[in-house]
């Protein structure tokens, strides 16, 4: 497979997870659907893209599984989310870092860590400030503000 097919391919599977992401009800089936979706994605972007493809990756699955209430798998992606952005911050858009304060805060959240989840939502909220695009900046806060502390 050519790294165009991967990129492709990696980004087909992000969009995928994301519309089941949107979905108000899923099935059990769609549950892991989602989740192999979110995964498999992030591995072609290990093939074919950058560390920001990565980082968005893990914020993805992240994401997934705090979705599904399991904050042990949702902490470890938020984690790698952070790490991948704090490596390549030369590589990063303006939203890549807050988001990553935000699967943190979400992830914590997830475990039921109220004090933790505030202190990486006040990080995504500070972080988010140096986001110059307005839609950017409403998508991280529509995000943040769904998040249950």
């Amino acid at each position: 497979m050519s790294v165009e097919e991967q990129r492709t391919l990696a980004a087909e599977l992000f969009n995928a997870a994301w519309r089941l992401l949107d979905k108000v009800e899923r099935t059990p089936d769609e549950d892991d659907e989602m989740l192999h979706a979110a995964h498999a994605s992030r591995y072609h972007w290990i093939r074919a893209g950058t560390r920001v493809n990565a980082a968005r990756g893990e914020w993805q699955c992240s994401r997934v599984y705090a979705v599904l209430g399991r904050p042990e798998p949702a902490l470890h992606h938020a984690r790698r989310c952070l790490d991948l952005c704090e490596s390549a911050t030369d590589e990063l858009d303006e939203f890549d870092l807050p988001f990553a304060y935000e699967a943190l805060a979400r992830a914590h959240a997830t475990a039921g860590d109220e004090e933790e989840a505030r202190h990486w939502i006040a990080r995504s909220r500070a972080a988010g400030e140096a986001i110059s695009d307005e839609d950017d900046r409403a998508l991280l806060e529509a995000d943040l503000a769904t998040i249950g502390t």
